[in-house]
């Protein structure tokens, strides 16, 4: 490859339930290639079916990669997802293969693509201050407070992660910038890749939430409650924020803790998945380079050729 050329590799997107892994798999089939996944959640171990990850029968013998790589209660931040995917990725193509990004986690995703990730400056006391905040004042304040100062960044993430909010004020406090505006000024700095970005949408929203439901409904079937017992249990909710907030796990545990009932509890996570779909939409819909694929009424196969036929032209130019 001549020097200074990017590397040019395709990348999966789109809101929960959108049928994300299965078009990966598709590609990455008809390409030689491996999936490697942007998700936030699917890193940890032991926390399967609430993330939805996917089967042994669903990956099809695709290899996949930056799943099941951190235990919940372990600190894991977007740099350490940069490191290591990069790794994955540059191991993939040393084999000749292609390398399929796929995931819903946009920070995730655009951290990778661009090169960066969230800059050290730390400072413990700032830290620990903003957390005992949080704690007396509520989660729902520490939002407002980055909302105010950040309206891009705070709507790509949920108030009960508290540890994202957190950091993105902490970046503020730390260097004067907002973490859009860190985000922008590192955008393509250091990156080695030129992504073809293929995001699937449904024109329908109501569409795209029975698809929501219906998963909801099939992860139950397979063992939802009884894998958010088995953690609660094991104490995993107890040592890991991260893991007592993912959507599935958080509103499961209501019930088992007898605080709604079970009807209740399964149309809060119905509502609570609908709404993380609109957040991961509003990300996506900020980056123009996404090359969208209206998903309606279309086969995983007619979705595919699509898919193809976009990663194809790209890669005659």
């Amino acid at each position: 490859m001549p020097e200074g050329k990017k590397i040019r590799i395709p990348a999966i997107v789109g809101p929960t339930a959108s049928g994300k892994s299965a078009l990966a798999v598709n590609i990455a089939e008809r390409y030689s290639g491996e999936v490697v996944s942007c998700d936030s959640m699917q890193i940890y171990r032991t926390m399967d079916i609430g993330t939805a990850k996917p089967s042994a029968a669903e990956m099809r013998g695709v290899p996949h990669h930056m799943i099941d790589i951190a235990e919940p209660f372990e600190d894991f931040s977007v740099a350490d997802y940069v490191q290591m995917a990069e790794r994955a990725v540059c191991d993939i193509l040393s084999r000749g293969r292609l390398p399929v990004l796929c995931g819903g986690t946009g920070l995730y995703l655009d951290s990778f693509l661009r090169g960066g990730f969230e800059p050290a400056d730390t400072d413990p006391l700032l830290r620990e201050r903003l957390r005992r905040e949080a704690e007396t004042c509520g989660n729902e304040a520490l939002h407002a407070r980055l909302s105010a100062i950040d309206p891009e960044g705070a709507a790509a993430i949920h108030p009960n992660n508290i540890r994202r909010v957190i950091r993105a004020l902490e970046i503020y406090e730390l260097t004067g910038k907002t973490k859009s505006e860190q985000d922008r000024l590192s955008r393509g700095a250091c990156s080695r890749y030129d992504p073809v970005i293929i995001g699937l949408r449904f024109s329908d929203r109501a569409k795209l939430y029975r698809r929501i439901d219906t998963r909801v409904d099939r992860m139950l079937a397979e063992g939802l409650l009884e894998e958010t017992e088995r953690l609660w249990r094991a104490g995993v909710f107890d040592r890991s924020r991260t893991a007592a907030q993912a959507i599935g796990y958080k509103e499961l545990l209501g019930y088992l803790r007898g605080e709604v009932t079970l009807d209740e509890a399964v149309e809060k996570l119905k509502q609570s998945t609908r709404r993380y779909a609109k957040r991961q939409l509003t990300w996506f819909r900020a980056n123009p380079d996404i090359n969208w694929i209206e998903a309606d009424g279309k086969t995983g196969d007619e979705i595919a050729d699509e898919a193809a036929l976009i990663w194809e032209r790209a890669c005659k130019t």
